[in-house]
């Protein structure tokens, strides 16, 4: 599912499936050219300042509709299937056969 999205209008892709957790929002900015970074706002802020604590999510890139984990909030990591994510994060659970059985 491609998406255009303006730089003026951001806001999360369509089909995106998760509903941000209790007191946190989901907040999008630009990254690159094609790929927008989606932040998870945190409800606290930072004692020595007045910012929110925020956590990258992942990234969306608006020309192939693909979703991305994040290595870092600065870099994309490899494309994921959006219904492997959960809401606080894109990135990939690496579970043993065990772990996977117990946890998912």
């Amino acid at each position: 599912m491609k998406q255009s999205l303006s730089l003026m209008n951001l806001s999360l892709p369509d089909g995106f499936p998760h509903k941000p957790p209790k007191g946190y929002t989901y907040e999008v900015k630009p990254f690159k050219r094609n790929v927008v970074a989606i932040w998870l706002q945190h409800p606290d802020h930072y004692t020595y300042s007045s910012d929110r604590v925020s956590t990258i999510w992942g990234f969306y890139n608006t020309k192939s509709g693909t979703y991305s984990a994040p290595i870092n909030s600065s870099k994309c990591g490899d494309s994921v299937d959006i219904s492997n994510t959960r809401p606080y994060t894109a990135m990939q659970l690496n579970l043993n056969p065990l772990e996977y059985v117990l946890y998912s």
